[in-house]
């Protein structure tokens, strides 16, 4: 039977011509599919609609105006971040003399969070996995805030949410020496990393991002409630939209997909702000969740982008995402605005409340998290 082409017409390529002129040459090693160059004629007297010079141009131009764009939302997002810093005024005056811990303080949104809250004059408790990068930070926020950094304090503290023990440490020692604490940021994090576990032995994203945290949050809750009205701030992300709690295989030992752990772990981040807040009813402690946006820091080191295109990314990443201190907003305000002053259990992103997909919302899955968790990390056995 023969088969029967369309044949071309005078514009363009008939889809079935261009499946086979694509398909049916032949590379010179004899092994697979060679595919026409966009500007080579093509089988049949039929070329492509640009050639290839006009395909580069419009391709320059469309990164051209790209590239514009994105610098004009720089700077109207650097307009912005301005306005919010000259406006908190008010947030700096309530948190004079606070306490605050920030994990993850050494770099990216947990650095530009702890200088934010410095320049407030609050005493920041740094809390750390490595203590040489956090002393190197802790130097250089010094140096840049200058005079204004008078009246706050910079203290450092080990913490590696990666280890109970650590957070066990960490915790007994700042109950020790804290004869309060303001506020709890939960902000240190780890993205999309190949499968690997904690000291543990807890899949490492959901280990860091929720367990640790989890665990950190509880031990401290009896010092946040003596020292109410007082606030936790928990760092969770957008991506979350693609994550699920697979009670079955909570410690991915079935199956591991880095980017879906990355999103669970930030859904449970949202479960666990919701099933807290309704926990601590009545105490004056309250607990919100936030989106930072797509920021700028050393979160990505796992993702592997090709050496060619990395000029590429970079150049997007300047024009289209946030740098560390406007990805921190969320969090100062949440931290410090007198605005959501007695708000609890809420998400937010720019400073915003937003809504959240009902998955995210499920108290049953919420308080089944909260239980499991508890075992888990073993403040019940």
């Amino acid at each position: 039977m023969k088969l029967r082409v369309p044949e071309c017409k005078a514009k363009g390529t008939a889809p079935a011509n261009r499946y086979l002129n694509t398909h049916t040459r032949r590379s010179a090693s004899g092994g697979g599919v060679a595919p026409a160059a966009p500007w080579e004629k093509r089988r049949g007297g039929c070329r492509s609609a640009l050639a290839g010079p006009e395909r580069w141009a419009m391709a320059a131009a469309a990164l051209l105006a790209a590239v514009l764009g994105g610098g004009l939302l720089l700077i109207a997002r650097r307009y912005l971040t301005g306005a919010g810093r000259a406006s908190r005024g008010a947030a700096a005056a309530l948190m004079r003399g606070k306490t605050v811990i920030v994990t993850g303080a050494n770099s990216g949104l947990g650095r530009a969070t702890a200088a934010e809250l410095l320049r407030m004059q609050a005493r920041v408790i740094m809390g750390c996995r490595d203590r040489g990068r956090a002393e190197q930070a802790a130097r250089e926020i010094r140096a840049e805030l200058g005079a204004q950094a008078e009246g706050g304090e910079l203290v450092i503290r080990e913490l590696d949410l990666a280890s109970l023990r650590s957070v066990r440490s960490f915790c007994q020692r700042v109950l020790q020496e804290e004869p309060r604490l303001d506020v709890l940021i939960n902000n240190a994090g780890i993205f999309q990393c190949p499968y690997m576990k904690t000291e543990d032995g807890f899949e490492m994203q959901f280990g860091v991002n929720h367990l640790g945290h989890f665990l950190l949050t509880n031990l401290l809750l009896g010092l946040l409630k003596s020292s109410a009205p007082s606030r936790i701030v928990v760092v969770s992300s957008k991506l979350y939209k693609y994550g699920e709690i697979n009670f079955e295989d909570l410690n991915s030992e079935i199956s591991y997909n880095k980017s879906f752990g990355y999103s669970r772990s930030k859904l449970a981040n949202i479960l666990f702000t919701r099933e807290l807040a309704r926990r601590l009813e009545g105490t004056e402690v309250t607990v919100n969740v936030l989106h930072p946006g797509i920021v700028r820091t050393n979160l990505g080191r796992y993702m592997n982008i090709p050496l060619l295109a990395k000029p590429l990314f970079n150049l997007v990443s300047w024009a289209f995402f946030k740098t560390p201190l406007e990805g921190a907003q969320t969090s100062i305000y949440l931290a410090s605005s007198a605005e959501v002053e007695g708000v609890s259990g809420k998400y937010f992103g720019e400073c915003k409340e937003e809504e959240l997909l009902p998955k995210a919302m499920d108290d049953l899955v919420a308080r089944k998290l909260w239980d499991i968790s508890e075992v888990m990390v073993g403040l019940l056995k």
